[in-house]
């Protein structure tokens, strides 16, 4: 039987939740449990557009985001150190030198190696020989591998993939080389070796295509844009386009779905025109399909006796694991005492628009109705989320800031709901309101409390 305390589960891919990896690694280590992030794999902008249109399979970037700052800190074992920057390292944004970077080090002469132990840097080698090898086998003259700004962490989480026919064994084989404490996981939301696209439905009925097109849009750099073309001229054009490349697949998916997005910029977004009202899973076609999740986060989730939902975006971030077939269900569960939200510090393009942000209140209605869409409840799932016993299944308490910019807050408002609110003091950084680490570790360890602060409140209740 196993007695360790119950564990802790997070919901959060990107940058967002990076920043907070050490809070939560304290809040593990007081507790002496293990540690689960839940990761979407639906991102499709970046350098993973590329390694997607080449390769297919799951958008890895979070992925590989999380696993390099899960990397131990060691001011006194350089070769950690050198690990975290080789998996954490950009190739140029100029095409043609960043495919001689990519040489160098395939080849083992680039300096990123400096520190990293032959056992070590040959085991790796053998991934990026691998990988090279597959993107000369599927160069043709009408398509080549871009390996503009690709992710060398990327390329050899793909690598690994592809060898052992598994994303599950390439976390492991990263995971084992980087000596990522056993106790702290990455998992996948759905583990599979296919594409898996989202769709956002905004509430004046307009739909939006595409990780990347939802949460930052940005011009394709995969084909010319000609605005002059009448719209279904324009699509026709990109898929005529697609079908000529030798050995295309799937001819008849989406053009959307087709293009690199390599370059993006976060900065100057422009709104939304509505607010997002749901977000499910498409097949290449553009058809919705209602994938399981990954079992393994589903275990998890039932063993753990917390859940963090993490900053970051709301509708790309966290909304595509929930919304997986058995996540509500678990996540209903009331062996699963605290389940809490970390409210984001700004609103950003998802949770807007700015002439109508979100709440904190509509952010947590947003995962209990994503949650109860999870359990096949499409049609009554908005509605459910506004009750009180709906809510508090899946949402008990609430974090935030107080600040210019930030959600507002009703916490009469949500203790209707069930929701218990905890105001915490943040920090000003580059001009923006930000999370103190140590003032969050302090609130999260109170709200979950210390494992024998659970008992001895349980002793005191039931005498």
């Amino acid at each position: 039987m196993d007695t360790r305390p119950r564990g802790i589960v997070v919901f959060g891919g990107g940058t967002a939740t990076n920043s907070l990896v050490d809070v939560f690694e304290s809040i593990r280590e007081s507790r002496n449990c293990w540690l689960s992030y839940v990761i979407p794999i639906s991102d499709n902008g970046g350098s993973s557009s590329e390694l997607i249109r080449v390769f297919g399979g799951p958008g890895i970037g979070d992925i590989r985001s999380r696993l390099v700052r899960l990397i131990p800190g060691s001011e006194t074992d350089a070769e950690r150190a050198s690990l975290k920057e080789l998996f954490n390292y950009r190739l140029s944004s100029d095409p043609t030198q960043a495919r001689l970077q990519w040489l160098d080090i395939v080849e083992g002469r680039a300096k990123l190696w400096t520190n990293i132990s032959s056992e070590k840097r040959e085991l790796i080698r053998s991934v990026f020989n691998l990988v090279n090898l597959e993107i000369v086998k599927r160069a043709r003259p009408s398509s080549v591998f871009n390996f503009s700004k690709a992710s060398i962490g990327n390329l050899f989480l793909t690598g690994g993939r592809v060898f052992t026919g598994s994303l599950e064994s390439a976390i492991y084989l990263l995971s084992t080389i980087c000596s990522i404490a056993p106790t702290v996981s990455a998992l996948p939301a759905i583990n599979s070796n296919f594409t898996h696209h989202i769709s956002a439905g905004l509430a004046d009925g307009t739909y939006i295509t595409g990780q990347n097109s939802i949460s930052h849009p940005s011009a394709p750099t995969s084909l010319p844009d000609d605005e002059q073309l009448p719209q279904q001229q324009h699509l026709r054009r990109e898929m005529d386009e697609h079908d000529r490349i030798e050995d295309a697949t799937l001819p008849g998916s989406l053009p959307t779905l087709r293009k690199q997005y390599i370059n993006f910029s976060k900065a100057d977004e422009e709104d939304l025109p509505a607010r997002i009202e749901r977000i499910w899973y498409i097949n290449p076609y553009g058809h919705e399909i209602w994938p399981l999740a990954n079992p393994k986060v589903l275990d998890a989730v039932r063993r753990a006796g917390a859940v963090i939902y993490s900053i970051g975006s709301l509708y790309t971030s966290i909304v595509p694991s929930l919304v997986l077939r058995g996540v509500g269900a678990v996540l209903a569960d009331p062996g699963v005492r605290y389940k809490v939200l970390i409210l984001n510090s700004s609103v950003d393009r998802e949770t807007g628009p700015s002439a109508e942000p979100l709440t904190a209140t509509d952010f947590v209605r947003a995962i209990a109705q994503a949650a109860a869409q999870s359990q096949g409840d499409f049609a009554v799932g908005e509605e459910k989320s506004k009750g009180k016993g709906e809510v508090s299944r899946y949402v008990t308490h609430l974090i935030y800031l107080e600040g210019k910019g930030v959600p507002k807050v009703n916490k009469e408002e949500l203790a209707a709901l069930g929701i218990d609110c905890i105001r915490v003091y943040g920090r000003r950084s580059d001009g923006m309101l930000k999370y103190d680490e140590a003032g969050l570790a302090r609130t999260l360890e109170a709200v979950i409390g210390k494992p024998e602060m659970a008992r001895s409140r349980r002793n005191t209740s039931g005498q």
